[in-house]
C-alpha cells in the first residue's frame, strides 16, 4: 500500500510538472476495471490540464502477462476505454482521446506495473 501511495504521488507531481507533455498514472486493483476514488481525482486533474491547454490526451492501458494473454490484452483495453470515457465526462471533448492498449506486462515490478493506465497530456 505504502508503495502505491508513493507512486501516485509521483504521477500526481508528473502531472502537475510544467513540462510537456504532462503524465499522469492511475493504478487498479488486480484484474479490475473498476475505478477508486483516488483513480477518479488523479483521471480529473489530467481532465483538467487538458481542458486548460486545450491538449490532445493519450491513455494508456496495461495489464499483466498470465497464461491467457488474450484476457491479459482485453483487459487493458477496457481499463484504457474506461479512463478515457472518464475523461469525456470530466469535459474533455472524445475526438481528442487516443486509446492504445499495452497489454500484458511481464517485469520485476509487474505486479503493479500491469494495473495502471497512464494518461498524456500533450499540448499542441
Amino acid at each position: 500500500m505504502r508503495r502505491l501511495s508513493l507512486l501516485l504521488g509521483l504521477g500526481l507531481l508528473a502531472g502537475c510538472a510544467g513540462g510537456h507533455p504532462a503524465k499522469f498514472v492511475v493504478f487498479f486493483t488486480q484484474n479490475s476495471t473498476q475505478l477508486d476514488t483516488p483513480a477518479q481525482t488523479v483521471i480529473s486533474q489530467a481532465a483538467q490540464r487538458a481542458l486548460a491547454h486545450n491538449a490532445t490526451v493519450r491513455v494508456e492501458g496495461y495489464a499483466a502477462a498470465s497464461k491467457d494473454l488474450s484476457a491479459d490484452e482485453l483487459l487493458a483495453i477496457d481499463r484504457a476505454k474506461i479512463v478515457a470515457r472518464q475523461l469525456a465526462v470530466d469535459g474533455v471533448d472524445a475526438s481528442r482521446i487516443r486509446q492504445q492498449p499495452r497489454g500484458p506486462v511481464n517485469n520485476e515490478d509487474g505486479a503493479l506495473a500491469s494495473r495502471r493506465v497512464e494518461i498524456e497530456v500533450v499540448r499542441n
